[in-house]
């Protein structure tokens, strides 16, 4: 005996958690479902269309809120490293050998989504490093900023300028989902270049829409008090060939998402490659890791044609004029 058939598909739906709800559509009648008659039950057998598959949930969003440290014990650790971050050279002078600051790269305090903020970093370690072959903590990777943005010496774990950076990201974090590929860390991803980055074309870019804060020279410029306004992006004043920043695909994308300073965007993908390929083919302090050799320091540390220490670039190969790494701190005989 046939009936009229009913065809049931299951429908997916995927919850903010990641669960799965599970619920069923009616359809029209359909003749591919037959219901058999039976003395005590019925069987029925259901010709099902596969589930679609899930979409993955988009990556959440997250702002630290724009809150007041708080005023106890913690907070004073907090907002000593919020000192620190906005002027290394005077709060952490110790370990910091050129006037670069923390915020230079890790722009509107270590807030801004696609500036490599400091929330997104603090949730982001323990991982393992390639540039040192090892699993690093959030204050070993401070450690490296040290060394090689700011062209100083690491401070040793515990020192109290550590733990106050570290408390500082930790206070902007709170909050955050716990998820180190979390929307906003690092720079924005840029795609590959249309043409193979160019020199002149950078040259050109930069004049245009860099120079007027960096310099002509790319010394950087200084507030009328003196201060620094605007970081050095090569020369002795600027961060060494250890730094991240020496990367051609890392300085493209942070100056394509945040370049000129609050022009984000309006730069080309090939002018944001052509004008970090120019910035960094120029000459800056050593690599600390240097081992009296460019060619060998090349080898075990910028083997990649996102690096362009040990080319030559204008008849001179980069890194074998670089002053010593150490900045101010071996010109005052603390290195």
């Amino acid at each position: 005996m046939k009936y009229a058939s009913i065809a049931w598909t299951s429908v997916f739906v995927a919850g903010a958690a990641g669960a799965l709800t599970f619920g069923a559509i009616a359809h029209s009648l359909r003749p591919d479902v037959e219901i058999t008659a039976h003395p005590k039950a019925q069987v029925i057998k259901v010709a099902a269309s596969a589930p679609a598959p899930s979409k993955p949930a988009p990556k959440a969003e997250f702002t630290p809120s724009d809150r007041p440290i708080p005023d106890d014990d913690f907070g004073k650790v907090v907002a000593e490293g919020q000192r620190i971050f906005n002027d290394p050279a005077k709060y952490a002078k110790a370990y910091v050998g050129n006037e670069l600051r923390c915020a230079s790269c890790h722009l509107d305090q270590g807030r801004k989504a696609g500036s490599a903020p400091m929330w997104a970093a603090y949730l982001s370690y323990p991982a393992y490093r390639a540039k040192n072959h090892h699993v690093n903590t959030f204050a070993e990777r401070l450690q490296g900023c040290f060394r090689y943005s700011m062209n100083g010496k690491a401070p040793p774990l515990g020192d109290p300028v550590l733990v106050a950076l570290e408390s500082y990201s930790y206070w902007m974090a709170q909050g955050a989902p716990l998820d180190p590929g979390i929307a906003g860390r690092g720079y924005t991803k840029l795609a590959k270049p249309a043409q193979t980055p160019d020199y002149h074309r950078g040259e050109a870019v930069y004049q245009a829409r860099c120079a007027l804060c960096h310099g002509a020279n790319g010394s950087g410029e200084r507030a009328r008090n003196g201060a620094p306004a605007f970081p050095a992006l090569w020369g002795d004043a600027s961060f060494n060939w250890g730094a991240g920043m020496g990367s051609i695909k890392n300085a493209a994308a942070f100056i394509k998402g945040n370049m000129p300073l609050g022009q984000g965007g309006t730069l080309s993908d090939q002018d944001a490659w052509d004008v970090a390929m120019f910035i960094d083919s120029h000459d800056r302090p050593q690599d600390p890791r240097f081992t009296q050799s460019v060619e060998e320091t090349r080898k075990l540390f910028h083997d990649s044609s996102e690096s362009m220490y040990g080319q030559s670039v204008n008849g001179a190969v980069l890194g074998s004029r670089s002053t010593p790494n150490g900045g101010t701190l071996r010109a005052g005989g603390k290195l």
